[in-house]
């Protein structure tokens, strides 16, 4: 799990990455880094939070299934915090920045209700557990084609973070999501933060991305000492972008969409080399899911 990339002072001591299913996960992408790290590092809950509390369990309904014995069982939407079953085991090291990097996680359904409260119970578990950063993954739905390289955007409230990785401070004013509400107010409590999110295609927001998943992960490997295993990724990637070749290549609507997407995009010559261009998108994007959530091309996330 080492990175040999350069990394700042951001990526030392204990880093909790947060990634909520809902709004902020199009096509499933930021969650399904954050459990790619649970389940590549080991990492097993040492907190969980009052679900009771914080969702709406008729948004975030329970599931029923069976069990290894093929008993009936409900199983309930949960907010976990995850760590190393040793808080003390070293998961992630950096060679480079000479200091080790314990990973922590915040993963579950995106809270419905009592966003204050939230936030000061996960300041409260950054403190006991001596968190010393943070990284939000989010993933939106937006006008991109998926034949050209996904759009990352990254950002930072901390003017020391955005010194050290040469980030962007967003310039958006609107409506936000819970992500914004934690970075908020752990900035607000004295720990540093950014955000990453990728974009999504929005004309196949029905099925997971691993591309995005993939841009994600690499995204957060150039910022940090964690290097998360990319398995089949960049396989599955493959085969989800052809598997849209496929779709497009029968039916002409779409594909004519399509192009034009693609040449909207390359008229600002590289989504990776633009961040001018994909901060306007993200906030696009905020500002259209505030105000068009009966645009059939943006539905709510499920």
């Amino acid at each position: 799990m080492t990175n040999t990339s350069n990394t700042s002072d951001f990526a030392k001591g204990r880093l909790l990455v947060v990634a909520f299913e809902g709004w902020n996960d199009a096509g499933e992408a930021a969650s399904g880094v954050a459990r790619s790290l649970v389940e590549s590092l080991g990492l097993e809950p040492v907190a969980e939070l009052d679900g009771e509390r914080y969702i709406d369990y008729q948004f975030n309904r329970p599931q029923i299934g069976l069990d290894d014995d093929g008993g009936r069982t409900l199983v309930w939407p949960r907010i976990e915090l995850l760590a190393a079953p040793d808080s003390s085991e070293v998961i992630a090291a950096s060679s480079d920045v000479g200091s080790d990097t314990e990973v922590f996680v915040l993963l579950g359904a995106e809270p419905s209700r009592s966003w204050r409260g939230f936030a000061a119970e996960i300041v409260d578990l950054v403190d006991v557990h001596a968190i010393t950063s943070v990284v939000f993954l989010g993933a939106m739905l937006a006008d991109v084609p998926h034949t050209r390289p996904i759009s990352v955007f990254v950002s930072s409230d901390n003017a020391d973070v955005r010194g050290q990785l040469g980030l962007e401070r967003s310039t958006y004013e609107g409506p936000v999501g819970i992500l914004s509400v934690l970075g908020d107010a752990v900035e607000t409590a004295g720990v540093p933060s950014l955000s990453v999110w990728a974009s999504v295609p929005h004309y196949v927001h029905n099925a997971p991305s691993p591309k995005a998943t993939l841009a994600l992960v690499e995204k957060l490997d150039e910022l940090s000492a964690v290097s998360v295993p990319r398995g089949d990724l960049v396989e599955e990637a493959a085969a989800w972008e052809a598997g849209i070749d496929a779709l497009a290549a029968d039916d002409d609507d779409m594909a004519g969409y399509i192009e034009q997407l693609e040449q909207a995009r390359d008229t600002v010559d590289s989504p990776e080399a633009s961040g001018e261009a994909i901060a306007q998108e993200f906030e696009q994007y905020l500002r259209r899911r505030d105000g068009k959530g009966d645009d059939p091309r943006y539905p709510p996330a499920p």
